[in-house]
């Protein structure tokens, strides 16, 4: 993925964009919308979809998420991998952090595709109520990423039946 000139705050393995699960952590899976909205009209057509979600924290430096929504029969329509990371700025110690966002995200096809976009965004943590000056910059994944984000995905229903 594309990286920003700034060096990388130090991470643990798993805290990388499409990096392996730690061993022994287990999903949430909830329904993808609550009850009252599920009873709906227009709430009959997502339901006994559900969304299951993984989130780690980077004692305070940082968070990944993993998300994944599956249909009424159990197969995965969309994922998504998401490492935000916040970093004290060397040249303004006193001032708003760094930020950086690298994302991996879209719709699983029934043919076994992908159709997704990666986002990497970068800038000062906003101060107050001024307006984020983020650099957002988006690409096609590559296949090998396409080929980790499935393994992922097969990883979190692995562990949901485990």
């Amino acid at each position: 993925m594309d990286r920003i000139d700034a060096p990388d705050p130090p991470r643990s393995p798993w805290h990388a964009l499409l990096a392996p699960l730690p061993s022994g952590v287990r999903p949430v899976r909830k329904p993808i919308a609550p009850p009252e909205l599920l009873a709906t009209a227009e709430g009959s057509a997502i339901a006994g979809w559900t969304s299951v979600t993984l989130e780690f924290s980077a004692a305070g430096r940082g968070l990944r998420h993993l998300l994944i929504t599956l249909d009424e029969t159990g197969r995965p329509i969309s994922a998504s991998d998401h490492v935000l990371f916040r970093a004290p700025n060397p040249e303004h110690p006193t001032g708003p952090a760094d930020m950086r966002q690298e994302s991996i995200g879209g719709r699983l096809e029934v043919d076994g595709t992908f159709r997704g976009t990666c986002w990497l965004v970068t800038g000062p943590e906003p101060e107050d109520d001024e307006q984020p000056a983020w650099d957002m910059r988006s690409r096609a994944p590559r296949e090998e990423e396409i080929v980790a984000l499935k393994g992922l995905v097969a990883e979190l229903i692995r562990r949901l039946d485990g």
